[in-house]
């Protein structure tokens, strides 16, 4: 019995030697497998399946950051890039909203683990993925960062996956949580050139991302699972959706309540689309012509290392002196009066044959169109990236193709030759407006146009036009300077000629004034300018003679050439926006010239200064020479062709309704200004100060025969004027601003007799009789 109950033992431990052996395997292989796994990690971290990122590296991943141009008040105007428009932000700009939202969806333990959750791997291995993926916030960062395609291939893909968790184990050493929350959300591409969270909820909702809702913020977050499929623009429904799975989420995690779940799953997206692009926004022109300037300033100031500065993928800011609720306020009321004064010309041209031409013969038009077609981007293009030919090139001219052209009331899609298209351009008005303050030559707004998509010829800095009248107030000053001349002293208003070759004139010259007749009476120096009686600016020619007005010119900082001519006394010569505007400035800032700035500053993207404007600055003509001239200016907007700044004038008037934009403006502060018009209304001018601001403005057609046949709406106080007037009632609407309503200041000692209404009465009767319609400028 005993060896039959042994012989049952032995059998009965026979299957557990059995089953102890295959546990030892099975130990062994799990053992084995692990050590096979850390072993290819070890390599993969060795650099054996491709090269890891370096302890640099990763303490300064690769970005492309696209350069940012900031605004006076702050604000971001627009940005510099190629593909990546990244700007990035810090965590502590970001609202605990988003990083709420990010975390409950995305990474639910994300402050637990170091890189990789070992729960969510395990979760993810078990069920397949079916129960959600095993990718946290870190290793998604080390995706983004490190791995620029992901591979199709499976066993690739495993390989990629390794790399991707050594990165984020390493990245959670190197950085802290914050840090990489902030780093992820600047990564990440959120559709149409909004790369980065800040990028996105400007381009989505056109704030910055500390000002983001919870439910925008929930949006975004619910982007981050694929951006091209959750698109708001396309998607709505689905991003409608999306966003309310991620308020699900926040309100698992008791990130809001359940209350405040409910409440904002009911809410709309309330989009606000802003693209965000070099050819939209505010300070177009202005950010071109800046885009210019930074250029030269790279290639002039390279890195420490000798290498230049990438103006599209190295993140600068540009700090500049553009304020941009000014600059707001200045599109507004350019785009506001040349609306109207379009309609008024287009209206006007109706029964011209030649329109928009005025003046001019068959082949002259012909000429300035052919001008046109060969200096085209379209002729370029063919010419030189197609190798058309000439003939090639005119018959595609000719062709009827599809195109968008633009329209006060919105684009036009429509059909018409590029040659049509043209003409159809040619028959806008053009325009520039700049400002600036005085005191420090801080550009304010600068509108080089009506519409930078389809007119892209910049009228501040580019366009050197006829500058009329406007050109009178130097002559004037150098007859302040040189003779002592008072506003209060007398010339006769009749013909005034300077014989030929006194000033190296060949002809007599023998200047009319505007309405063709003279008085024949004596005249104030202030009334002559107010009325703007050529004249009495022919007599003042020619006792200083033209040179020191030239070089007084030049020391107010004109740049382009001035022919030393008695005619100039006119405004015959060919000055841009920029220039008159900061030489007018030197008058305000009690004859200091100061540059026109528009940078303060530039930083890399550490917030290391690499370039701080210095003034330019030097002393052109005396503080009682400049005020001088302040006086006599502000006649000009008393009793003279800029008196309906003050509301005067025939307010029931069919031009005042329907070119005068924005009128009556009623304006009771101190203001100097002049008009300008030149030959045939080709250019209509007003420049004007306060205190603390000069502003001017210019109106015109592209080319000089294109016009309005009447001076009466092609003055320069029917077409520069209202833009100022509007912009300048929008301004003081804005206290915060502090445009001055105050005196300019009259210097110490003066010596010089400025108020001189009191012997002049025909000023205040004129003012009292003036329509504004028939001051005439030239």
């Amino acid at each position: 019995m005993a060896k039959k109950a042994s012989s049952s033992k032995n059998q009965k431990q026979k299957p557990s030697k059995g089953f102890s052996k295959y546990i030892k395997w099975f130990w062994g292989l799990f053992i084995s497998g692990i050590l096979l796994v850390v072993f290819v990690f070890l390599l993969a971290g060795w650099g054996v399946f491709g090269e890891m990122p370096t302890f640099e590296v990763l303490e300064n991943p690769q970005t492309n950051l696209a350069t940012e141009v900031i605004s006076a008040d702050g604000q971001t105007l627009g940005k510099y890039y190629l593909d990546d428009n990244r700007t990035p932000v810090y965590y502590k700009d970001l609202p605990q909203s988003l990083v709420n939202a990010l975390v409950a969806t995305e990474d639910a333990r994300f402050y637990e683990h170091s890189g990789i959750d070992v729960r969510g791997t395990m979760r993810a291995v078990v069920f397949l993925g079916s129960k959600g993926g095993a990718s946290t916030i870190t290793q998604q960062l080390a995706k983004l960062l490190f791995t620029e395609h992901a591979s199709t291939n499976i066993f690739a893909r495993v390989l990629q996956k390794m790399k991707e968790w050594i990165i984020a184990t390493r990245l959670e050493r190197q950085y802290t949580k914050q840090e990489i929350i902030a780093m992820y959300l600047n990564q990440y591409d959120f559709n149409y050139n909004a790369d980065g969270i800040r990028s996105a909820a400007r381009t989505y909702f056109g704030v910055e991302p500390k000002d983001l809702k919870i439910e925008q913020s929930a949006m975004l977050v619910g982007m981050l699972k694929n951006s091209s499929l959750y698109n708001p623009i396309r998607r709505k429904e689905l991003v409608f959706k999306r966003r309310n799975t991620v308020l699900d989420q926040m309100a698992k995690y008791d990130y809001i309540t359940s209350q405040e779940k409910d409440s904002l799953q009911k809410l709309p997206l309330n989009l606000d689309f802003n693209l965000e692009n070099h050819r939209e926004g505010l300070a177009t022109y202005f950010r071109m012509y800046l885009q210019g300037v930074l250029k030269k300033w790279i290639a002039d100031h390279p890195k420490p290392d000798g290498t230049k500065y990438n103006l599209y993928l190295d993140g600068l800011k540009v700090y500049t002196t553009i304020d941009s609720r000014m600059q707001k306020y200045a599109e507004e009321a350019v785009a506001a009066h040349m609306k109207d004064l379009q309609k008024e010309f287009f209206k006007q041209n109706k029964s011209n044959k030649t329109a928009p031409f005025l003046g001019v013969t068959s082949s002259e038009i012909k000429g300035i169109m052919e001008r046109a077609m060969k200096t085209s981007e379209r002729w370029r293009h063919m010419k030189y990236d197609l190798g058309k030919s000439n003939d090639e090139i005119i018959a595609s001219f000719k062709k009827k193709e599809e195109m968008n052209v633009f329209s006060w009331n919105g684009t036009i899609d429509t059909v018409m030759t590029p040659m049509d298209s043209i003409r159809y351009y040619k028959s806008f008005l053009r325009t520039g407006l700049m400002s600036m303050e005085p005191q420090t030559g801080y550009v304010k707004a600068w509108v080089g146009g009506i519409n930078y998509t389809h007119f892209q010829y910049d009228q501040v800095e580019q366009g050197a036009r006829q500058v009329g009248s406007t050109f009178k107030p130097f002559v004037y000053a150098t007859a302040i300077d040189q003779l002592r001349m008072s506003p209060c002293d007398e010339l006769p208003d009749v013909q005034h000629c300077i014989e030929a070759n006194k000033y190296g004139n060949l002809q007599p010259w023998c200047p009319k004034n505007s309405n063709g007749t003279y008085t024949g009476e004596m005249m104030t120096l202030k009334h002559a300018l107010a009325k703007s009686v050529n004249s009495v600016t022919a007599t003042l020619m020619d006792r200083v003679g033209p040179q020191p007005v030239v070089d007084l010119v030049k020391r107010l900082g004109v740049q382009g050439d001035i022919p030393v001519v008695p005619s100039i006394a006119l405004g015959t010569a060919d000055i841009t926006l920029h220039d008159m505007v900061g030489a007018y400035g030197t008058f305000a800032n009690q004859g200091v010239y100061v540059k026109p700035v528009i940078i303060t500053r530039i930083e890399d993207k550490n917030g290391t200064v690499l370039f701080e404007n210095v003034p330019e600055t030097r002393d052109v003509v005396s503080k009682e020479v400049a005020f001088t001239t302040i006086k006599l200016l502000e006649g000009v907007t008393q009793s003279g062709s800029g008196v309906r700044l003050r509301g005067v004038g025939a307010r029931n008037s069919k031009v005042y309704k329907e070119i005068v934009t924005g009128y009556p403006y009623d304006f009771k502060n101190p203001i100097a200004g002049k008009t300008g018009t030149t030959q045939n209304q080709s250019d209509g001018w007003f420049m004007g100060m306060v205190p603390n601001l000069v502003t001017g403005v210019w109106v015109g057609g592209e080319d000089r025969a294109i016009h309005f046949r009447s001076i009466i709406y092609g003055q320069g106080a029917s077409m520069a004027l209202p833009t100022w007037g509007l912009y300048m009632k929008k301004l003081y609407a804005d206290k915060d601003l502090g445009i001055s309503t105050d005196e300019f200041t009259a210097p110490e000692n003066l010596t010089i007799k400025v108020d001189c209404d009191a012997e002049n009465p025909e000023d205040a009767a004129s003012t009292k009789k003036n329509d504004g319609l028939q001051e005439l400028d030239f």
